[in-house]
């Protein structure tokens, strides 16, 4: 992921790079407008069947 590559994980899911946009936000204790620059951050992303056992399995467990 370091390298901008995404890894995939078959029946887990994927990790995948995401690119945020550059924003203006506030320093709230200066009161002043400050840039951020854009940005990569880490995202994940579950498989369909990884979500699918999760919510299998916590339901067993909350009605039991």
């Amino acid at each position: 992921m370091v390298a901008g590559e995404n890894v995939y994980l078959r029946g887990f899911g994927s990790f995948i790079v995401k690119k945020r946009a550059e924003k203006t936000g506030r320093n709230i204790s200066k009161n002043t407008t400050i840039i951020i620059p854009a940005h990569y951050v880490p995202a994940f992303k579950p498989a369909k069947t990884f979500t699918e056992k999760v919510k299998k399995n916590v339901k067993k467990e909350v009605a039991a």
